[in-house]
Protein backbone atom coordinates (compact mmCIF):
# COMPACT_ATOMS: atom_id res chain seq x y z
CA UNK A 1 0.00 0.00 0.00
CA UNK A 2 1.63 3.59 -0.71
CA UNK A 3 1.64 5.96 1.59
CA UNK A 4 -0.75 8.91 1.64
CA UNK A 5 1.91 12.05 0.93
CA UNK A 6 -0.87 14.45 2.35
CA UNK A 7 -3.37 12.96 4.89
CA UNK A 8 -6.51 14.65 5.02
CA UNK A 9 -8.02 16.17 8.05
CA UNK A 10 -10.63 12.94 8.27
CA UNK A 11 -7.43 10.26 7.85
CA UNK A 12 -5.61 12.29 10.44
CA UNK A 13 -8.09 12.30 13.18
CA UNK A 14 -9.10 8.38 12.26
CA UNK A 15 -5.04 7.48 12.76
CA UNK A 16 -5.34 10.26 15.94
CA UNK A 17 -8.09 8.48 17.54
CA UNK A 18 -7.02 4.94 16.70
CA UNK A 19 -3.68 6.17 18.59
CA UNK A 20 -5.50 7.46 21.90
CA UNK A 21 -7.58 3.85 21.77
CA UNK A 22 -4.30 2.35 21.77
CA UNK A 23 -2.79 4.27 24.74
CA UNK A 24 -5.65 4.12 26.96
CA UNK A 25 -5.30 0.09 26.68
CA UNK A 26 -1.15 0.57 27.75
CA UNK A 27 -0.17 -1.27 24.71
CA UNK A 28 2.46 -0.18 22.38
CA UNK A 29 2.47 -0.26 18.79
CA UNK A 30 4.44 -3.51 18.25
CA UNK A 31 2.40 -5.13 20.53
CA UNK A 32 -0.48 -3.65 18.72
CA UNK A 33 0.55 -5.33 15.09
CA UNK A 34 1.22 -8.53 16.97
CA UNK A 35 -1.86 -9.15 17.68
CA UNK A 36 -2.97 -8.05 14.64
CA UNK A 37 -0.94 -9.92 12.28
CA UNK A 38 0.89 -7.26 11.43
CA UNK A 39 3.85 -5.00 10.96
CA UNK A 40 4.30 -2.34 13.44
CA UNK A 41 5.12 -0.06 10.92
CA UNK A 42 1.69 -0.42 9.84
CA UNK A 43 0.20 0.49 12.92
CA UNK A 44 2.61 3.80 13.27
CA UNK A 45 1.39 4.75 9.29
CA UNK A 46 -2.29 4.58 10.25
CA UNK A 47 -1.84 6.23 13.64
CA UNK A 48 -0.14 8.88 11.06
CA UNK A 49 -2.97 9.17 8.87
CA UNK A 50 -0.08 7.69 6.10
CA UNK A 51 -2.36 4.60 5.87
CA UNK A 52 -6.06 3.44 5.48
CA UNK A 53 -7.17 0.25 6.61
CA UNK A 54 -10.34 -1.79 6.39
CA UNK A 55 -13.44 -1.77 8.44
CA UNK A 56 -12.60 -5.74 10.13
CA UNK A 57 -9.30 -4.71 10.88
CA UNK A 58 -10.73 -1.50 12.26
CA UNK A 59 -13.18 -3.32 14.30
CA UNK A 60 -10.25 -6.04 14.89
CA UNK A 61 -8.12 -3.21 17.01
CA UNK A 62 -11.15 -2.08 18.57
CA UNK A 63 -11.45 -5.73 20.43
CA UNK A 64 -7.73 -5.74 20.87
CA UNK A 65 -8.13 -2.45 22.92
CA UNK A 66 -10.83 -3.65 24.40
CA UNK A 67 -12.78 -0.71 23.33
CA UNK A 68 -15.91 -0.22 25.35
CA UNK A 69 -17.43 2.46 22.94
CA UNK A 70 -19.61 0.36 20.06
CA UNK A 71 -20.89 4.16 18.29
CA UNK A 72 -17.47 5.08 18.56
CA UNK A 73 -16.47 2.29 16.42
CA UNK A 74 -19.31 2.80 14.40
CA UNK A 75 -18.01 6.43 13.65
CA UNK A 76 -14.53 5.19 12.84
CA UNK A 77 -15.86 2.44 10.58
CA UNK A 78 -17.50 5.37 8.65
CA UNK A 79 -14.34 6.77 8.28
CA UNK A 80 -12.33 4.03 6.73
CA UNK A 81 -12.02 2.83 3.20
CA UNK A 82 -9.60 5.03 1.76
CA UNK A 83 -9.89 8.59 1.20
CA UNK A 84 -13.40 10.14 1.53
CA UNK A 85 -14.32 11.28 -1.62
CA UNK A 86 -16.43 14.44 -2.48
CA UNK A 87 -17.62 17.49 -4.20
CA UNK A 88 -14.14 19.49 -2.98
CA UNK A 89 -11.59 16.59 -4.11
CA UNK A 90 -12.06 18.70 -7.81
CA UNK A 91 -10.15 21.49 -6.33
CA UNK A 92 -7.57 19.37 -4.65
CA UNK A 93 -4.23 20.83 -5.71
CA UNK A 94 -6.01 23.85 -7.04
CA UNK A 95 -6.73 25.64 -3.52
CA UNK A 96 -4.92 24.60 -0.11
CA UNK A 97 -5.77 21.84 1.31
CA UNK A 98 -6.97 23.67 4.18
CA UNK A 99 -10.24 24.70 2.71
CA UNK A 100 -10.57 20.77 1.41
CA UNK A 101 -10.47 20.22 5.20
CA UNK A 102 -13.03 22.28 6.05
CA UNK A 103 -15.45 20.99 3.23
CA UNK A 104 -14.37 18.00 4.70
CA UNK A 105 -15.33 18.39 8.19
CA UNK A 106 -19.03 19.75 7.41
CA UNK A 107 -19.85 17.35 5.59
CA UNK A 108 -19.18 14.27 7.81
CA UNK A 109 -20.38 16.80 10.62
CA UNK A 110 -23.64 16.25 12.53
CA UNK A 111 -24.20 19.98 14.05
CA UNK A 112 -21.99 22.86 12.74
CA UNK A 113 -21.08 25.85 15.39
CA UNK A 114 -19.67 28.65 14.73
CA UNK A 115 -18.78 31.70 15.72
CA UNK A 116 -17.24 34.97 13.72
CA UNK A 117 -15.68 38.25 14.87
CA UNK A 118 -14.74 39.77 11.79
CA UNK A 119 -16.26 38.27 8.88
CA UNK A 120 -19.66 36.60 7.99
CA UNK A 121 -19.91 32.79 7.96
CA UNK A 122 -18.56 31.37 4.39
CA UNK A 123 -21.54 29.18 4.30
CA UNK A 124 -23.61 32.46 3.76
CA UNK A 125 -21.48 34.22 1.38
CA UNK A 126 -23.08 35.27 -2.08
CA UNK A 127 -20.13 35.46 -5.25
CA UNK A 128 -19.51 39.34 -4.50
CA UNK A 129 -18.60 38.89 -1.38
CA UNK A 130 -16.39 36.03 -1.55
CA UNK A 131 -14.92 37.13 -4.15
CA UNK A 132 -14.04 40.82 -2.21
CA UNK A 133 -13.03 38.59 0.74
CA UNK A 134 -10.54 36.98 -1.61
CA UNK A 135 -9.27 39.86 -3.40
CA UNK A 136 -7.97 41.40 0.00
CA UNK A 137 -5.10 38.23 0.52
CA UNK A 138 -1.49 39.91 0.36
CA UNK A 139 -0.03 39.25 -2.04
CA UNK A 140 -2.74 39.49 -4.62
CA UNK A 141 -4.07 35.76 -5.51
CA UNK A 142 -4.06 35.31 -9.65
CA UNK A 143 -7.76 35.69 -10.66
CA UNK A 144 -7.94 32.16 -11.53
CA UNK A 145 -7.49 31.00 -7.90
CA UNK A 146 -9.49 33.57 -6.65
CA UNK A 147 -12.14 32.35 -8.93
CA UNK A 148 -11.66 28.90 -7.64
CA UNK A 149 -12.07 29.74 -4.14
CA UNK A 150 -15.17 31.83 -4.87
CA UNK A 151 -16.57 28.57 -6.43
CA UNK A 152 -15.33 26.49 -3.51
CA UNK A 153 -16.77 28.69 -1.54
CA UNK A 154 -19.98 28.54 -2.84
CA UNK A 155 -20.02 25.11 -3.10
CA UNK A 156 -20.25 24.09 0.65
CA UNK A 157 -23.12 25.81 0.95
CA UNK A 158 -24.78 22.76 -0.04
CA UNK A 159 -24.41 21.34 3.82
CA UNK A 160 -27.16 23.80 4.88
CA UNK A 161 -29.21 24.23 1.90
CA UNK A 162 -29.73 20.35 0.68
CA UNK A 163 -32.73 18.23 1.38
CA UNK A 164 -31.59 16.64 5.05
CA UNK A 165 -29.62 19.79 5.80
CA UNK A 166 -26.87 20.01 8.89
CA UNK A 167 -27.99 21.61 11.52
CA UNK A 168 -25.68 24.65 12.14
CA UNK A 169 -25.86 27.83 14.71
CA UNK A 170 -23.84 30.82 14.08
CA UNK A 171 -23.33 33.89 16.77
CA UNK A 172 -21.91 36.82 14.47
CA UNK A 173 -20.39 39.61 15.86
CA UNK A 174 -21.80 43.12 14.81
CA UNK A 175 -18.30 44.63 13.56
CA UNK A 176 -18.46 41.58 10.70
CA UNK A 177 -22.24 42.36 10.13
CA UNK A 178 -21.09 45.96 9.60
CA UNK A 179 -18.24 45.37 6.87
CA UNK A 180 -18.69 46.87 3.74
CA UNK A 181 -16.96 44.54 1.67
CA UNK A 182 -17.54 44.96 -2.15
CA UNK A 183 -19.03 48.21 -1.25
CA UNK A 184 -22.26 49.05 0.16
CA UNK A 185 -24.60 47.50 -2.66
CA UNK A 186 -22.82 44.32 -1.88
CA UNK A 187 -23.17 44.45 1.07
CA UNK A 188 -26.84 44.80 1.53
CA UNK A 189 -26.99 42.12 -0.92
CA UNK A 190 -25.20 39.85 1.87
CA UNK A 191 -26.96 40.71 4.85
CA UNK A 192 -30.46 39.91 2.93
CA UNK A 193 -28.73 36.57 1.75
CA UNK A 194 -27.97 36.26 5.37
CA UNK A 195 -31.56 37.11 6.35
CA UNK A 196 -33.37 34.79 3.98
CA UNK A 197 -30.79 31.58 4.59
CA UNK A 198 -31.79 32.44 8.63
CA UNK A 199 -35.25 31.19 8.32
CA UNK A 200 -34.44 27.73 7.38
CA UNK A 201 -35.58 25.54 9.87
CA UNK A 202 -31.92 23.80 10.26
CA UNK A 203 -30.36 27.51 10.48
CA UNK A 204 -29.99 29.40 14.05
CA UNK A 205 -28.28 33.04 13.51
CA UNK A 206 -27.63 35.57 16.32
CA UNK A 207 -25.63 38.56 16.70
CA UNK A 208 -23.50 40.18 19.25
CA UNK A 209 -23.88 43.74 19.24
CA UNK A 210 -21.25 46.24 20.51
CA UNK A 211 -23.22 46.91 23.46
CA UNK A 212 -22.22 43.46 24.81
CA UNK A 213 -18.64 44.41 25.34
CA UNK A 214 -16.45 41.60 26.52
CA UNK A 215 -17.50 37.78 25.65
CA UNK A 216 -15.42 34.54 25.15
CA UNK A 217 -13.91 33.83 21.40
CA UNK A 218 -13.72 37.72 21.19
CA UNK A 219 -10.13 37.62 20.59
CA UNK A 220 -10.43 34.55 17.81
CA UNK A 221 -11.69 35.69 14.31
CA UNK A 222 -12.98 32.67 13.13
CA UNK A 223 -13.99 29.38 14.98
CA UNK A 224 -15.75 26.12 13.63
CA UNK A 225 -16.90 23.55 15.96
CA UNK A 226 -18.37 20.17 13.84
CA UNK A 227 -19.55 17.63 15.97
CA UNK A 228 -18.92 14.10 14.39
CA UNK A 229 -21.42 11.50 14.76
CA UNK A 230 -19.37 10.43 18.27
CA UNK A 231 -18.36 12.85 20.53
CA UNK A 232 -14.69 11.47 20.11
CA UNK A 233 -14.29 13.00 17.04
CA UNK A 234 -15.21 16.25 17.35
CA UNK A 235 -12.85 18.85 16.02
CA UNK A 236 -12.56 22.59 15.71
CA UNK A 237 -11.11 25.10 12.94
CA UNK A 238 -9.66 28.07 13.49
CA UNK A 239 -8.41 30.63 10.89
CA UNK A 240 -4.95 31.53 11.31
CA UNK A 241 -2.69 33.91 9.22
CA UNK A 242 -0.62 30.76 8.10
CA UNK A 243 -3.83 28.94 7.13
CA UNK A 244 -6.69 26.40 8.96
CA UNK A 245 -5.63 25.23 12.21
CA UNK A 246 -7.07 21.90 13.18
CA UNK A 247 -7.90 21.38 17.10
CA UNK A 248 -8.77 17.38 18.65
CA UNK A 249 -7.64 17.03 22.09
CA UNK A 250 -10.33 16.05 24.36
CA UNK A 251 -9.52 18.83 27.08
CA UNK A 252 -9.73 21.83 24.52
CA UNK A 253 -13.13 20.43 22.86
CA UNK A 254 -14.59 20.82 26.17
CA UNK A 255 -13.72 24.34 26.58
CA UNK A 256 -14.54 24.80 23.47
CA UNK A 257 -18.07 23.57 23.69
CA UNK A 258 -18.26 25.75 27.13
CA UNK A 259 -16.97 29.01 25.68
CA UNK A 260 -19.84 28.19 22.54
CA UNK A 261 -22.02 27.80 25.41
CA UNK A 262 -21.33 31.20 26.99
CA UNK A 263 -21.43 33.06 23.25
CA UNK A 264 -24.67 32.04 22.50
CA UNK A 265 -26.35 32.78 26.13
CA UNK A 266 -24.94 36.17 26.23
CA UNK A 267 -26.04 36.95 21.96
CA UNK A 268 -29.08 38.29 20.87
CA UNK A 269 -32.39 35.72 20.67
CA UNK A 270 -32.61 34.73 16.66
CA UNK A 271 -35.50 36.97 16.67
CA UNK A 272 -33.73 40.45 17.66
CA UNK A 273 -30.91 39.02 15.51
CA UNK A 274 -32.94 39.49 12.14
CA UNK A 275 -34.21 42.50 13.76
CA UNK A 276 -31.30 44.03 14.47
CA UNK A 277 -29.50 42.66 10.79
CA UNK A 278 -32.39 44.45 9.08
CA UNK A 279 -31.76 47.89 11.24
CA UNK A 280 -28.44 47.47 9.25
CA UNK A 281 -29.79 46.90 5.64
CA UNK A 282 -31.71 50.02 6.44
CA UNK A 283 -28.93 51.87 7.35
CA UNK A 284 -26.77 50.72 4.11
Amino acid sequence: MAPRHTPTILQRRFGTELRRLREAAGMTAPEAAGLLGTDRTVISNVEAGRFGISEERLRRLGSIYECGDPDLLDALAGLTGGRRTGWWEEYRGKIPPGFLDVSALERYAVRLRTVQTAHLPGLFHTEDHARAVFQLFLPALPRLEVELRVAHRLARQSVIMEDHPTPYTGVIHEAAIRMQLGGRDAARIQLMHLLDTSERANVTLQVIPFAVGGFPLLGDSSVLYAEAPNHHLDTVQMDSPTGAVFIDSPTQLANFRTRLDLVEKVALTPTKSRDFIHSVVREL
